[in-house]
């Protein structure tokens, strides 16, 4: 694995997947609209995925061992990835998501999903959905992972793997996930929980990008749930943050939601398949309690 082309990997596990490529000693470029630029050491290259033509330019003449995709998350992005690297690269990791699983269909309590619960290569792929509108693109997060994977395994183009992350946390988490919970918390407000209050699957963002490290440079294809031992509901979380001081949990009246990683469904995803390819995942009880500190730490300083 000596020439490594990231595309998006500007920001939270990507950023560490890019320096982690480059330490190791990869020749790494990095593939994005602009919007940051890379660490140093890697090659930057800047065009709009969606653009065809700017992308074949910026390609031109170019091929890779690898190619991670960061922000794969339509058919139609797939089916782009497909015309520019078929032919030019040896291997393409897709970054995808627990959120695969959430297909409608009931799940039992307690048997945690492995990959061939949602077999990408059997899934439908409906281009001609908008997926050009962002608001259905985000209402539709799961169900365009589950395309862009059904095009990428089907399309027989190079080697094949999509990594399905659990939910990842880190104290630089742009979407303000655990600071909801910290900022209820310390503020007495009640935390909106889910009767069901169901568990998930999590990892920590360093493990993250250490995963999708191990999967670039490895043989294996198809599907690879990343996630650490121990799966979290979200009173878990709770605890964990009020640190034994008390807190309130209220349900969800109609028309609200409940906070994030409050489940009303069963995520524990089994990571077995990647530990029996040769990766060891960590238990959320060696990362979180820390992370959690961190967190509080920074609400502390804002």
């Amino acid at each position: 694995m000596e020439n490594v082309l990231v595309i998006g990997g500007n920001r939270y596990f990507g950023r560490r997947l890019v320096t982690r490529l480059r330490d190791s000693g990869a020749r790494v470029s990095v593939l994005n609209r602009g919007s940051a630029a890379p660490p140093p050491g890697v090659e930057r290259l800047v065009a709009d995925r969606e653009d065809a033509a700017a992308l074949g330019a910026v390609l031109a003449g170019r091929e890779f061992d690898v190619v991670v995709d960061q922000v794969c998350y339509t058919p139609l992005h797939a089916e782009g990835a497909v015309r520019a690297f078929a032919g030019r690269v040896g291997r393409y990791v897709m970054t995808s998501t627990i959120e695969v699983y959430d297909t409608g269909e009931a799940r039992p309590v307690g048997v945690p999903l492995g990959e061939d619960v949602v077999a990408a290569e059997k899934w439908p792929v409906r281009p001609e959905s908008p997926w050009g509108d962002e608001k259905f693109r985000a209402a539709q997060y799961g169900e365009g992972k589950r395309q862009a994977e059904a095009v990428l395994a089907r399309s027989g183009a190079f080697p094949f793997v999509a990594v399905r992350a659990g939910h990842v946390l880190g104290a630089d988490d742009f979407t303000g996930r655990l600071a909801h919970y910290r900022e209820r918390i310390a503020a007495g407000l009640p935390v909106a929980v889910h009767p069901a209050n169901l568990p998930s699957s999590y990892t920590h963002e360093a493990e993250m990008a250490d995963v999708l490290h191990w999967a670039a440079g490895a043989r294996f294809t198809g599907a690879v749930n990343a996630c650490s031992h121990g799966e979290l509901t979200a009173t878990d979380l709770c605890d964990l943050i009020a640190d034994g001081r008390s807190y309130r949990t209220a349900v969800p009246v109609q028309g609200d939601e409940a906070s994030p990683f409050s489940f009303d469904r069963y995520y524990g995803m089994d990571n077995s398949r990647a530990e029996r390819l040769g990766y060891t995942f960590s238990h959320t009880r060696d990362w979180l309690p820390e992370l959690v500190a961190e967190t509080l730490r920074r609400g502390a300083a804002a």
